[in-house]
């Protein structure tokens, strides 16, 4: 499946929300079913409503919610309105800002923040953000001010933005070339056995639930991931990991290492938010519902960050600070592992 960039219907005077191309590998499945693992925060009542409306087109053609996607079928969402992310609005919201010149801007995105307008999330964004500080910033290929790259709501770190349309060519390019440095630091469940290692594994979205992305090991769907690890620190039942990307697929920290067995710390979406190493004691199960709370986001961050300056020609790199929540987190994890051990 891939969704495409949202295009104006000129014909009807209908706007494309979203559109999906299902893969070779589709299962017959009715197309309110089918969209609703893939729209975030839709419900089957009002996929129905649009079907109804004729609004869900299937090959260019209007059908009921009872039809039967099949592999190659192209579904489209047309609405009478343009989506909402297209009516981007500025607002004044604080951004960390790292560093800035005339042609790049390198900022530290909070957790909670999400980078750019989508669906159920419309405002207080980063790109709302970033057009309010700076005027007639330059789009990328998915029409949005400003972003060479972008990390998840609940992921901390680093974001490096083009205020050129030289900076996002250069840029981007080299995001492409995979010449950029980036490092993520996150806490994982387990005791990873190895001090370093390679992850790799094609990365494509999962059949099961659409809103993961899951690892194609046999290359046969999904795009080539890559994700070079080394242990920082060992807490009995987590690991602090420090993560290199050589590519930089969509999830690709957090579909990787549940791969190999050791999910992100309280990564709801791919089940890290369950206990899933450590003992049976209620005691135990009481700590780490702290640790939850003290974190309640998946333990990923994006430290480091480093590129080629796209007028100057010089290397830049640039460091976060580990953010407060994964810090006390950690600190959590440091004394339960020292009492722990003290107690054997």
């Amino acid at each position: 499946m891939q969704e495409d960039n949202k295009q104006d219907i000129e014909n009807d005077d209908l706007y494309e929300h979203h559109r999906f191309v299902a893969t070779e590998g589709q299962e017959p499945l009715r197309v309110d079913k089918f969209l609703i693992n893939f729209i975030e925060n839709a419900t089957r009542n009002k996929i129905q409503q649009a079907a109804k409306a004729g609004n869900i087109l299937v090959n260019e053609v209007p059908v009921k919610s009872n039809y039967k996607v099949k592999p190659k079928d192209v579904v489209r969402v047309v609405l009478a309105y343009p989506p909402h992310e297209n009516l981007l609005v500025a607002e004044d919201i604080p951004i960390d800002i790292v560093y800035e010149d005339d042609d790049v801007m390198v900022v530290n995105k909070p957790p909670g923040m999400v980078v750019h307008p989508g669906h159920g999330n419309y405002s207080g964004t980063l790109v709302n953000g970033l057009i309010h500080h700076i005027e007639n910033l330059p789009k990328n290929s998915s029409d949005r001010p400003g972003l060479v790259h972008r990390i998840d709501k609940d992921t901390s770190g680093l974001l490096v933005v083009a205020k050129t349309e030289y900076a996002m060519a250069h840029l981007s390019k080299q995001f492409f070339d995979k010449t950029t440095e980036r490092l993520y630091y996150a806490i994982v469940w387990g005791n990873v056995e190895e001090e370093s290692g390679t992850i790799e594994g094609h990365i494509g979205r999962s059949f099961r639930d659409r809103m993961q992305m899951t690892v194609f090991p046999e290359g046969d769907y999904g795009k080539q991931a890559i994700t070079h690890y080394e242990v920082i620190e060992r807490f009995t039942y987590v690991t602090l990991v420090r993560c290199k990307l050589e590519t930089g697929r969509t999830h690709q920290i957090r579909a990787h290492f549940k791969y190999i067995g050791h999910t992100l710390f309280n990564d709801e979406r791919y089940g890290g938010d369950q206990i899933l190493k450590g003992t049976t004691f209620s005691k135990y199960k009481q700590f780490v519902d702290n640790c939850f709370k003290e974190l309640p986001r998946q333990a990923l961050h994006a430290k480091t960050l480093g590129f080629i300056h796209p007028t100057s020609g010089e290397y830049m790199e640039f460091n976060s600070d580990i953010p407060q929540d994964i810090e006390n987190c950690l600190e959590k994890w440091r004394r339960y592992s020292r009492s722990s051990t003290s107690e054997v």
